[in-house]
């Protein structure tokens, strides 16, 4: 049974394997360099789940038991595991110290996108108990302390927000923006200062048609230009779920999210084959 992230790491001192995926051809759960650690009843990170990750873990385990330093296999995820994706994949078992294999999983986490979450009301907490199990990153936001659950969803990273301005210019190029505090005024000062950075990947608001209305109004007469304000997305959520709950508009705007992941990483793609043809 997993368990999390801190009470995996805190038993520092046992042995582990770390499981990478090295290989894939064809479709396949998950591309190469994902990796894992698995310990004798626990385990952290993943590389894809079903029968594939069961096989591993197994193997894995059988090398605890062994002793065996380091192991290789390439499996063909539709006849010998039954999964249906019909790629085949090799992957690498290292046994590696728990104390100093930590930091691989974390690693490959922070190659994940940033989201950054601003308010931390009924709806905010939603978000954020949704997008701590999603691949990325979330700093989450809120001016007034006291407000963030105890403990926190998975390894969100919550701060008091002091200075809005400051705080955005602070924040690493290619982030993903949401925002959805108590307040307008402060909803408007985080916005335009995202959109004055210009560097952001996707800047969500929530709200409806005219509070987007109101807000490119002011928008406009604080300079920001038109190319800008057309990046502003406004309502959020995918299209066709119109619930207010605050679980379906958090379902609704992760998934919007996660289609803004896909189209960022296949920017990505496509900037580094364009400069390998260069």
């Amino acid at each position: 049974m997993g368990r999390s992230m801190a009470e995996f790491r805190s038993r520092r001192s046992d042995p582990v394997v770390l499981v990478r995926v090295v290989r894939v051809l064809g479709s396949a759960p998950r591309e190469a360099g994902a990796a894992m650690l698995v310990g004798e009843e626990d385990s952290e990170g993943t590389i894809g789940g079903g029968a594939l990750e069961w096989r591993a873990m197994a193997i894995a385990r059988e090398m605890l038991a062994s002793g065996e330093a380091a192991h290789s296999v390439t499996l063909p995820l539709g006849p010998l595991l039954e999964q249906c994706c019909g790629g085949q994949v090799t992957l690498d078992f290292a046994l590696v110290d728990r104390g100093t294999a930590g930091g691989v999983v974390a690693g490959e986490r922070s190659q994940q996108p940033l989201v950054v979450l601003y308010g931390a009301g009924h709806v905010g907490k939603a978000v954020a108990n949704l997008l701590a199990t999603l691949p990325c990153r979330v700093l989450w936001l809120d001016p007034r302390s006291g407000i963030f659950p105890e403990p926190l969803p998975g390894d969100i990273d919550a701060r008091v927000l002091r200075t809005p301005r400051a705080t955005v210019e602070a924040l690493p190029a290619g982030a993903f923006h949401l925002v959805m505090t108590h307040s307008h005024a402060l909803d408007l000062a985080i916005v335009e200062a995202v959109l004055r950075r210009r560097d952001f990947t996707w800047l969500g608001l929530i709200g409806s048609a005219s509070k987007r209305a109101r807000f490119e109004n002011r928008l406009r007469a604080a300079g920001i230009a038109e190319d800008l304000l057309a990046r502003l997305v406004c309502p959020i959520g995918i299209s066709g779920i119109t619930g207010k709950e605050p679980a379906v508009i958090a379902v609704a705007t992760a998934a919007q999210l996660l289609l803004a992941f896909e189209a960022a990483a296949a920017r990505r793609r496509h900037c580094r084959r364009a400069e390998v043809g260069a």
